[in-house]
């Protein structure tokens, strides 16, 4: 018996579970989309994290990493229990066909696993659906969970795209404009420097007492110097 899983989220780094093989490749008729939320993970109910899921698109494919599971059905067990702890946000299994590069016409395995999501609201919980690019943004630089924050998720999931060669215009998007939140929030939380007490200016009632910038002649300013 052999067990095939395709990962499209952190399961292309960190895949966590005893396997056999790893082969790069990817599915066709599915785009990559952050509109599952996670709360136990990298959110929480209050604050959910955005995470990958599968929506369906007949021109698109989707990179990956498929992962195959020998050894038989106790082995094969044990990888799916963990996978579906894992998982739990997702109420679909699905089989697909999964392709390599060096032949993308013809499957090169057939019946690989790879976990979606009911794209509905009502039926299901973890649902959020689409969002602004922004809102999204806003969400996945705050979010955090007891695995890590959403922002490393979606910054990992940018890395590993790049180093198996397939780097997907809409999570570096989504990742750059995370980065443009962080950067503003960072500058929010600058605090100002303070100026010396004796240069703020103080509003008072004019007086006839002379200051001593009147009574004491005109001294050159000093030229501060940095060692």
């Amino acid at each position: 018996m052999v067990m095939w899983v395709f990962g499209y989220g952190s399961l292309v780094w960190n895949p966590g579970f005893h396997y056999d093989e790893k082969v790069l490749g990817f599915i066709k008729g599915y785009k990559r989309v952050f509109d599952l939320a996670c709360i136990d993970h990298r959110g929480t109910p209050e604050h959910p994290a955005r995470t990958c899921t599968l929506e369906k698109d007949e021109e698109a494919i989707c990179w990956g990493a498929a992962f195959c599971v020998r050894g038989g059905p106790e082995k094969e067990r044990l990888a799916m229990e963990y996978l579906e702890r894992r998982e739990c946000e997702y109420d679909l299994k699905t089989c697909v066909d999964f392709y390599k590069e060096d032949d993308p016409l013809k499957p090169s395995v057939t019946g690989v696993i790879v976990f979606t999501s009911t794209p509905d609201k009502v039926s299901n919980k973890y649902y959020l659906g689409p969002a602004p690019l922004e809102d999204m943004a806003r969400q996945i630089a705050t979010a955090n969970g007891p695995c890590g924050n959403n922002r490393d998720y979606l910054f990992l999931l940018e890395k590993a795209m790049h180093d198996i060669g397939h780097e997907e215009d809409y999570v570096i998007e989504l990742a750059n404009e995370v980065r443009k939140v962080l950067a503003e929030s960072s500058m929010k939380k600058v605090t100002p420097v303070k100026e010396p007490r004796a240069s703020r200016v103080v509003n008072k009632a004019k007086s006839n007492v002379p200051t001593a910038h009147q009574i004491l002649p005109h001294q050159p300013e000093a030229v501060a110097t940095t060692i």
